[in-house]
């Protein structure tokens, strides 16, 4: 996969995990994520457009702005919350030492996130655009170290936790997608191809 299907799948992703489907920012994107399967070569073709299908199947479902709340905003007990210092901290806090870790990171890279909502940096979908973002800017090796050493180690188990949800199957299909597109992005850094 090239860079800038990697760019265009992080900015893709990272919306539909940050802001609710409903939202003015993402409905305009709900077309290219419905047809995620045919923006780029996927390791696993079949596994995609079945997601593709699932998403497709409920974009309709008139619970989804309350799903993404309970997923994303934290209505009442959230199950899997989407910071990266809830998985890392030892206390499992929001806002821990890791969150301070990684806008230590983002500040001395010269990155400045300001989304108009008042959340910790390290939230899945705004960490995927960052590093869009980054890459854009061609700060690849930046782009690349976001990734490493403060994204991917902890993502799977957000993912997997996100994949189990009993709240969304929209969710479900988005998780299982993100996993495949970290996988790639992973195997490409690895091979030193970003």
């Amino acid at each position: 996969m090239d860079n800038l299907t990697l760019v265009t799948l992080a900015k893709l992703l990272g919306a539909f995990f940050y802001y609710s489907p409903n939202s003015k920012i993402v409905k305009p994107l709900i077309d290219g994520l419905l047809h995620i399967d045919e923006l780029a070569s996927w390791t696993d073709d079949k596994l995609i457009y079945e997601q593709c299908q699932i998403l497709a199947d409920q974009i309709q479902n008139p619970d989804l702005d309350f799903q993404f709340s309970l997923l994303f905003e934290g209505q009442g007990n959230m199950p899997v919350p989407p910071w990266g210092s809830v998985y890392l901290d030892q206390e499992k806090l929001l806002m821990g030492e890791s969150q301070e870790r990684y806008r230590q990171f983002l500040q001395q890279n010269g990155l400045t996130l300001n989304s108009g909502m008042n959340e910790p940096e390290d939230q899945f979908g705004l960490m995927l655009m960052a590093f869009a973002l980054l890459a854009e800017k061609k700060q690849l090796s930046v782009a690349k170290q976001l990734i490493t050493d403060h994204l991917s180690i902890w993502s799977s188990i957000y993912l997997n936790r996100l994949k189990h949800n009993e709240i969304s199957f929209f969710y479900q299909a988005l998780a299982v997608i993100a996993e495949q597109y970290l996988q790639i992005l992973l195997n490409n850094i690895e091979r030193d191809l970003l």
